[in-house]
């Protein structure tokens, strides 16, 4: 590609991601041996959620995952995160997306919990799932458990 063409693409990219950002979000459904799912409550939303958070600038969307399974959960997959799906998020913003791992294979080190952003961490079977579990939360596990079509919005 000539050198022009070129910078000219580079500019056409820089200027997309100037005027449309995108976010990125992972989350990840934590499945035990006996089929219970990983939830978590955090300090600063009210309800019970998958653990993830934000991708960091540089880093994929599977590495983000198993980054915020250690830091939130001290859950370390030992095989590598299945991807479920990329779901658009428009309750946060109307470019935010999630991606959603399953991770079933894993160890699992001593929580540092209640903390500033984790107030509460466990394992609950699909069917009884604490009162207050969000509903994307819900519909997730649904998916995953129960192989319910996988919906493009959160």
């Amino acid at each position: 590609m000539p050198p022009t063409r070129r910078l000219l693409v580079r500019l056409i990219h820089a200027w997309g991601r100037l005027t449309r950002s995108v976010t990125l979000g992972v989350r990840a459904v934590v499945i035990d041996e006996a089929g219970n799912v990983l939830l978590l409550r955090h300090s600063y939303v009210p309800g019970w959620h998958l653990p993830g958070g934000a991708v960091d600038p540089g880093e994929s969307a599977e590495a983000a995952v198993i980054r915020e399974l250690h830091e939130e959960t001290a859950v370390t997959p030992l095989a590598p995160p299945r991807l479920h799906g990329l779901m658009l998020n428009r309750h946060l913003a109307a470019r935010d997306h999630v991606a959603v791992y399953v991770v079933t294979h894993f160890a699992q080190g001593v929580p540092r919990v209640p903390n500033r952003e984790i107030v509460e961490i466990g394992f609950f079977p699909p069917d009884a799932l604490p009162e207050d579990t969000s509903p994307a939360t819900r519909r997730r596990i649904e998916e995953v458990l129960a192989g319910a079509p996988v919906a493009a919005h959160w």
